[in-house]
């Protein structure tokens, strides 16, 4: 699974790929206990065990994606 970060005042996303066996529920409950306090910062754990910490107060939107999802590489066309 992939989760998206875009950040306030930032145009560079955060881009975090977790471990294919992350929880989907678990994970949008750590992110909903985040956003509900701008004094709380969100924490994740990529894939290869780095943790990455975003403060709840600079968090603009948060996209997830499935792990079967295609990533497109160069100029495709339709």
């Amino acid at each position: 699974m992939d989760v998206r970060i875009g950040v306030q005042h930032t145009v560079k996303e955060i881009d975090v790929e977790l471990p294919e066996d992350a929880d989907r529920a678990k994970i949008r409950k750590a992110i909903d206990a985040a956003l509900a306090d701008e004094s709380h910062t969100l924490w994740l754990t990529d894939r290869h065990g780095r943790d990455i910490g975003v403060p709840s107060a600079k968090i603009a939107y948060i996209e997830l994606s499935g792990s079967d999802a295609t990533r497109r590489v160069g100029f495709g066309g339709a």
